[in-house]
């Protein structure tokens, strides 16, 4: 079967990425580009005899290599060679698409031209001569609503077209002085293989031809660069002019009448405050029902049955708990993530294509700037109080490579709902009088050391300049269900390839640290418990000088809500508490989870309809023994010394996993030692404070 490599290029927002849900569907993959943290999207599609490579190229303004999404093109298209360009304009903006156009066009590789979003055109008084565009550039063109999918269905047979009948494009023309140029440096050339960009950037940037460069710049009065910029825009402006005409229309846009309540400096803000709650809201209410239900099915019935037919088998009993318990309840653990992550992207990727992020970058880019961070960054902060897995996932969308690495090093620090567990618990044994204060007063520490912590990396490590900030405010738009949904189903299958299966592997070994040697009965005399004994000098100075609360940091690394029920079987373990084994009936097991589900639907759809955010209230299930255990063991000055260790130190392994999968293992190892050093010497601090003040 032949193949076809496809380049889709156009510029930011033009809807590239629902042009190619459209033609590749659920065959699409998100990953990064080598060696940097910029998104790729790519898909294989099928059509007749081809497989068809599709490759989302960033979205970019122009291939000058200054950004690194521009260089990451470029890139692409001289090394890479495509066979094809898919080049996507916004019909709307068609004129200064145009230019990055004309710089494709000078690669000479065959083209097609789409020219998306048409009905929006057409609401504008624009018609757009496809037929002209074809005559002109020898090139396919075709009109689309990606939205909707009109025009989509037409892309692959004008790629496989241009391909058989290698319809390059007619050449690019400029001025004669120019020209002349450009003809010279190819004359003087060896290998002539070359097109006209490249004729292009070894007459801007060739040591041999800066002579030409002064000859030029006598003849035309500008700099070379300036000519080039001058000549590119004329030609696309020129080329505007010939296929496209404007009618009048009266019809005001509505873009501009809510950007009036959307963009205002204090309006705008109490819209943005109110469109984050109810993302979280509706996240948050839908999603956990699911979660406490999977959690169950896994570990109330998939387990146990799984056990139960294993023993048939007459399989060794250790053998038969660690499938069970480990690989199954490994299983269990990765899937509790999707709901939340599937529900949380819903609603950002909803909200980017409608055309509210990029206004909220807009809106918020003058305070991040005393940051030292741009508009952009402010989502995935946000985010990260809602889950930081999702939160270091919406990083991609940011351009600047140095902004996505400074954010993702805050995002830990933002504490998350599985603290909030871990706060409540211990604010209402320790701290009575005043736990709101308490717990306030752990969620500002958190985002100071954040703070702090983008600080310390812009004076040391990422010392670059702040990168340019132009953002298009996009029309508002109401993207397909299906286009959402791709994007969501996409994002949810990288994360249980990549990261689930790091998150399954380490909660398969912090299985075997808590029940080896094999039959085990007491965590005390597991691997676990040893280890807690041995890294209980490490955190004496911080006031957590029994191994029970340390032993329990190990599972907490999961997660951090595991801290709680991690305790209760140490602690009662130690003090003698026999687990007793409960009796497996299929029937009313799996009664009991159809009678879960149910439950789960009806609770999922009635929380969303309060007001307030029923899953982050906590529920004290906790037994009154481990209460006692836990007051005997801590001191208010201790307990808060734990909060901040659990609140600094890396919030969970599905952080960690995700770090790795975005910034490297080097960066994720490096920064999870970092979190660890700055929880301790945090805690150290606080401790000490608590107990000078008594």
């Amino acid at each position: 079967m032949k193949r076809i490599k496809v380049a889709i290029a156009g510029n930011p927002n033009v809807g590239k990425t629902t042009i190619l849900n459209q033609i590749a569907g659920t065959s699409l993959k998100v990953g990064n580009w080598p060696g940097v943290t910029v998104e790729k999207k790519e898909a294989v599609v099928k059509f007749g005899d081809y497989e068809i490579y599709l490759v989302d190229l960033p979205g970019i303004y122009t291939l000058e290599p200054i950004s690194e999404d521009e260089r990451i093109a470029v890139r692409f298209l001289e090394e890479e060679k495509p066979d094809v360009i898919l080049n996507i304009l916004e019909t709307p903006n068609i004129e200064r698409n145009l230019l990055l156009t004309t710089e494709l066009l000078e690669f000479g590789i065959p083209t097609v031209v789409v020219l998306n979003m048409i009905d929006e055109a057409n609401k504008l008084g624009i018609e757009v001569d496809e037929k002209r565009i074809e005559e002109l550039l020898n090139v396919k063109a075709i009109k689309t609503i990606g939205r909707t999918g009109l025009g989509t269905k037409d892309i692959l047979p004008a790629i496989v077209e241009t391909y058989e009948k290698k319809l390059s494009p007619k050449p690019v023309t400029y001025t004669p002085e120019l020209e002349e140029a450009l003809k010279r440096v190819y004359d003087s050339l060896e290998n002539k293989e070359v097109n006209k960009y490249e004729l292009i950037k070894l007459l801007l940037n060739g040591e041999k031809f800066s002579e030409l460069r002064r000859e030029l710049e006598n003849r035309t009065g500008k700099k070379v660069y300036d000519l080039v910029n001058d000549e590119r825009y004329a030609f696309a402006h020129g080329l505007f002019a010939e296929v496209v005409k404007k009618r009048g229309v009266s019809a005001k846009d509505i873009t501009d009448s809510i950007d009036r309540v959307v963009l205002h400096p204090y309006l705008g803000f109490l819209v943005f405050v109110a469109v984050i709650y109810i993302t979280f809201k509706l996240a948050f209410d839908f999603s956990s029902p699911f979660v406490d239900w999977i959690d169950g099915f896994i570990n109330n019935f998939l387990a146990p049955l799984t056990f139960s037919i294993m023993k048939t088998l007459h399989l060794p009993e250790w053998f038969l708990r660690f499938f069970s318990e480990a690989v199954v309840g490994g299983v269990g653990f990765v899937l509790t993530f999707v709901p939340l992550i599937a529900v949380l992207y819903l609603f950002i990727t909803f909200l980017e294509m409608s055309g509210y992020i990029p206004r909220v970058a807009f809106l918020m880019d003058r305070f991040m700037h005393r940051i030292g961070l741009h508009g952009k960054s402010v989502i995935p902060l946000i985010l990260g109080f809602g889950c930081n897995v999702p939160a270091i996932i919406a990083t991609r969308t940011m351009e600047s490579t140095r902004d996505k690495l400074l954010v993702i090093m805050m995002i830990p620090f933002m504490s998350c709902p599985a603290r909030l567990v871990v706060f409540a618990f211990f604010a209402s044994i320790f701290f009575k009088d005043h736990p709101a204060l308490v717990i306030t007063f752990l969620y500002m520490l958190g985002i100071f050391v954040a703070l702090l912590t983008g600080f310390l990396l812009r004076k040391t490590v990422y010392r670059e300049t702040l990168s340019h900030f132009v953002m298009e405010l996009p029309p508002y738009r109401l993207p397909s269900l299906r286009s959402v949904l791709t994007i969501v189903l996409v994002h949810v299958k990288d994360f249980l390839y990549r990261a689930g299966t790091l998150i399954f592997g380490a909660s398969i070994v912090i299985w075997l640290l808590l029940n080896l040697p094999p039959g085990v009965k007491n965590p005390s005399e597991s691997i676990a418990g040893s280890v807690g004994r041995a890294i209980v000098p490490v955190f004496e100075p911080i006031g957590i000088s029994d191994w029970k609360a340390t032993t329990s940091l190990i599972p907490a690394f999961l997660a951090r809500e595991i801290v709680l029920s991690s305790m209760g079987t140490i602690y009662t373990a130690s003090e003698g508490g026999e687990k007793k084994e409960k009796t497996f009936d299929l029937w009313e097991a799996l009664k009991s989870q159809v009678t879960g589900l149910g439950t789960a639907l009806k609770d999922a759809v009635s929380s969303v309809l309060t007001f307030s955010i029923t899953s982050l209230q906590v529920d004290e299930e906790e037994s009154d023994t481990l209460r006692e255990l836990i007051r005997k063991d801590f001191t208010p000055a201790s307990a808060m010394s734990f909060m901040v260790f659990i609140l600094i130190y890396t919030s969970c392994l599905g952080t960690y996993a995700v770090m790795v999968r975005e910034i490297g293992k080097l960066r994720a190892t490096l920064f999870l030692g970092y979190s660890f050093i700055a929880a301790w010497v945090t805690a150290f601090v606080i401790y000490k404070v608590f107990n000078i003040l008594g």
